[in-house]
């Protein structure tokens, strides 16, 4: 394996930010849920307009994972009042980790987590925190080897599913 990097995307990543996004997500979640309603999810969620405001706002931070500068995962932090739970106080929210399969195990996840800490300590916050679908086991086990408790749940809708995710929490100080 080549150089694992760790660089933040810009307006220019927009289409290499859309193509992982898009692969990884159907990667943990295509054999889970209905076809269709992942089409929509995957089309409305990670299409060009929606990822250039998300990557354009202050308040959202990502960041690619690179193998001799192929894309093999990345991350999304949110600061503020761009957070999805607002009740936490002074935290930084984790939103999406994602890795492609065949990297699995080679510490590329690692490395974007240790860039979320990074992020987290240089914002002053108290934790680090995160919802994950509770079906996950392989999230699960990374977030509990890396020191996260569950702390809470919040129910979500996929399509025609009612989910559960686990809202977790790494305390920074």
């Amino acid at each position: 394996m080549g150089k694992l990097t760790v660089r933040a995307v810009t307006e220019n990543d927009i289409l290499a930010l859309q193509k992982i996004s898009k692969n990884t997500f159907l990667e943990t979640f295509a054999s889970e849920e209905s076809a269709s309603d992942i089409e929509q999810y995957v089309e409305e969620s990670f299409s060009v307009a929606s990822l250039s405001a998300q990557v354009a706002n202050p308040g959202s931070r990502f960041f690619f994972s690179e193998i001799e500068n192929e894309v093999v995962g990345y991350l999304k932090v949110n600061l503020d009042s761009e957070q999805t739970e607002q009740r936490l106080g002074q935290t930084v929210e984790m939103e999406r980790l994602y890795v492609l399969s065949p990297y699995h195990g080679d510490n590329v996840g690692k490395l974007l987590f240790e860039k979320s800490v990074e992020i987290a300590k240089r914002h002053n916050a108290g934790s680090l925190w995160l919802g994950v679908w509770d079906g996950n086991e392989r999230a699960l086990g990374f977030y509990h080897k890396n020191g996260f408790v569950e702390f809470g749940k919040r129910n979500f809708k996929f399509g025609q599913v009612e989910a559960v995710n686990l809202l977790m929490k790494l305390k920074l100080c």
